[in-house]
């Protein structure tokens, strides 16, 4: 990874949007820091597009998708789309998956949540468990702590039941689908813009800071690492091109202020 100040002027000048990872990326102990904040205002004003993406629950999502600065946001991994509409005050709610599909994968999600809390000891559901729809959590190191082999333990049991399984800076999330942050990438850009984001990614930039982020960091052709992302550089097959001096949202804002110059 090489110092995020060494990103060519030329090339930062041709983008156009920022995709962005929310818990350790934008936040800090939970929470987004003014300076966080002040530099996605600031990334709108300049006209870039701003999607947060996360593998947090919609409902958890709702509240920062209808008062931050973005176009929309991407939540549980790629499922679900929040839509904000200022001039009604209201976010519109929109899925990869039909409702038949989601009804189903939710009755089935319950019961391998309760297989692995009974079979795994020392597992616990997320505590934004009751805001999601299409995917289960549970919490690895944010309000509870697994070791790496129970952390294994879970994702194979999760893997053996035929889910997508991947492991945040907090939690351990899985679903039923093929869809992931990149796919949702892709999805939502056709939605606000009708254009591939395929076709123009040498135009974004992704950040993130964990494990559940290398597929974005694969796929990108700038992607930058907050500092903290350090913790997990052993475990990453992807790493992002870029890495910060600063951690969590001192971090992005440091990349804020450099596609301002």
């Amino acid at each position: 990874m090489k110092p995020l100040s060494s990103w060519p002027q030329t090339t930062r000048t041709k983008i156009v949007g920022v995709f962005t990872d929310i818990d350790d990326t934008l936040t800090t102990e939970g929470a987004i820091t003014p300076d966080a904040l002040q530099a996605l205002h600031n990334l709108k004003a300049a006209g870039l597009m701003v999607i947060p993406i996360t593998g947090r629950p919609v409902g958890w999502s709702i509240p920062f998708a209808s008062t931050w600065p973005v176009d929309a946001m991407v939540a549980e991994n790629g499922a679900v789309a929040l839509l904000p509409d200022a001039t009604q005050n209201q976010v519109t709610k929109i899925y990869q998956q039909d409702l038949v599909t989601r009804t189903y994968n939710f009755q089935e999600m319950q019961r391998i949540a309760t297989r692995v809390l009974k079979e795994i000891p020392g597992t616990v559901m997320a505590q934004d468990c009751h805001g999601r729809e299409t995917d289960i959590a549970f919490d690895h190191s944010e309000f509870h702590h697994l070791s790496q082999e129970q952390i294994q333990q879970v994702l194979k049991l999760l893997q053996e039941e035929g889910m997508t399984a991947t492991v945040s800076s907090i939690h351990i999330n899985a679903w039923f689908g093929d869809h992931n942050k990149w796919h949702g990438a892709q999805w939502i850009l056709k939605e606000l813009t009708g254009r591939g984001l395929k076709q123009e990614i040498d135009q974004w930039v992704y950040v993130g800071d964990s494990t559940n982020d290398q597929v974005m960091f694969e796929h990108f052709t700038h992607s930058v690492g907050v500092a903290n992302i350090k913790r997990f550089e052993n475990e990453l097959k992807y790493l992002p091109k870029y890495i910060s001096e600063q951690e969590r949202g001192a971090g992005f804002a440091e990349l804020a202020q450099l596609l301002q110059k």
